[in-house]
């Protein structure tokens, strides 16, 4: 048994925030009360430190099977944990393509031996191509909780309304990373006066809005849930809240990174801000952070996209998108939201873990009610503390973050009742 004492509950779920005493048993919850005692629990004092229902993350590469190099299911676990999330959810786009049940089954078997929960999300269509439909049935048996073609978003309206119905036959969410591809061909950043004065290609932020409304006209049509990941524009997420007010199942995510960074932050020509969707404007993050504080946006998810210095360290133009996330998330969204007075710690708790349960439909996470599963995020609201890459648990080391001072951050988690990982 683990017994947390001394700490300060913050289960949304539960519109619990008081002081109490959490004891954990065979990997779940007990009991959540004041006061406890258990004779020959291990204990841990979080005095001064915010107990919170485990974070899970609804968007993480792993990169296995097939670009181990990159990161592997266990590396991108143990920097998972070092964040403070005790379950991640891992996207499709591995080699070979999580788009049939032998995939899945590998990526649930490695996964029992990663320091965190692992939920794969399986392909919309065969090897991602957009041309057919992936193994949806069997892949949903065999453990995924998603699907989604990220990366590659399903151009054809068709096969994604096809998608849509057999989603909501299996009872799990589409979830999407929409982007017209005709639109932001060949791209490398936001299209602006950023974009004009480096003399880069634009990604223009209705390449993200068109395929927002397609969507939401099929989820709208289909019954299906609908998950916008890393939305990044005024425009669509103002469209997810007027679906929402219509009645249409659609929800969304936002990253720390497009949350705090804009295109400005791109002036040295620095691959670590490229990212796909990419950095918008001064007024799109302005509009992103007063989505996360009235409750449009659903959920905080990380994108984290490890590649190695050798691909990340070359030309602008030729480098890839993205960034690692995992163990800077929780202190940006301390920054952003809770030290600027924009959010309450309940809403930020809310963001990282009730909401990312509930739209995955998981019943016994993101809550610390009796029964649930004991997963528990410990962190801080106030220690100084510097982001050193060189001691980062992913393999992978592309991130603009290096160097960088926050206030509060993780300081213990804890996954089916055992420390996974705490601040030395």
């Amino acid at each position: 048994m683990l017994l947390i004492k001394n700490g300060r509950v913050v289960d949304p779920a539960q519109k619990l925030d008081a002081p109490r005493d959490v004891l954990i048993g065979d990997g779940r919850v007990i009991e959540v009360a004041p006061d406890l005692r258990a004779r020959d629990a291990e204990l841990v004092d979080a005095a001064g430190l915010i107990v919170a229902p485990g974070f899970l993350d609804l968007h993480v590469h792993l990169r296995e099977p097939g670009n181990e190099h990159a990161e592997t299911i266990e590396s991108g676990a143990r920097a998972a944990a070092a964040g403070g999330f005790t379950a991640i959810c891992t996207m499709p786009n591995t080699d070979p393509v999580n788009d049939n049940a032998a995939v899945t089954q590998f990526i649930v078997e490695t996964a029992r031996r990663a320091t965190v929960h692992v939920f794969p999300v399986g392909a919309i269509s065969h090897r991602s191509q957009g041309e057919r439909l992936a193994e949806i049935g069997s892949m949903r048996r065999a453990g995924v909780v998603a699907v989604s073609d990220d990366g590659r978003p399903v151009m054809n309206s068709r096969l994604m309304r096809s998608a849509m119905e057999y989603s909501l036959a299996h009872g799990i969410p589409v979830m999407e990373h929409c982007e017209d591809l005709a639109l932001s061909a060949a791209g490398q950043m936001h299209e602006g006066v950023v974009s004009a004065r480096l003399g880069l290609r634009g990604i223009s932020g209705a390449s993200e809005d068109v395929m927002v409304a397609r969507n939401i006209l099929l989820a709208a049509d289909s019954g299906a849930h609908l998950h916008v990941t890393h939305l990044t524009t005024a425009r669509s997420l103002e469209m997810v809240r007027q679906a929402r007010a219509r009645g249409v199942r659609v929800t969304c995510d936002v990253t720390p990174h497009h949350f705090t960074l804009t295109d400005e932050d791109l002036v040295n020509y620095d691959t670590n801000y490229k990212m796909k969707p990419p950095l918008r404007s001064v007024a799109d993050v302005a509009a992103l952070l007063a989505g996360l504080a009235d409750g449009t946006v659903d959920a905080i998810a990380t994108d984290h996209a490890p590649h190695p210095g050798s691909e990340k360290m070359q030309e602008f133009e030729l480098a890839p998108f993205g960034i690692i996330g995992l163990e800077t998330a929780l202190a940006l969204a301390l920054e952003r939201l809770c030290h600027s007075g924009r959010t309450s710690l309940s809403r930020l708790v809310e963001l990282l873990s009730a909401n990312p349960a509930r739209i995955l439909g998981f019943k016994d996470r993101g809550t610390l009610a009796p029964g649930a599963v004991g997963n528990v995020t410990i962190f801080s609201t106030d220690r100084q503390w510097k982001y050193d890459l060189n001691q980062s648990f992913s393999r992978s080391r592309n991130s603009p973050f290096d160097g960088r001072e926050f206030r509060g951050g993780p300081e213990i988690t804890i996954v089916a009742g055992r420390i996974a990982w705490r601040r030395s």
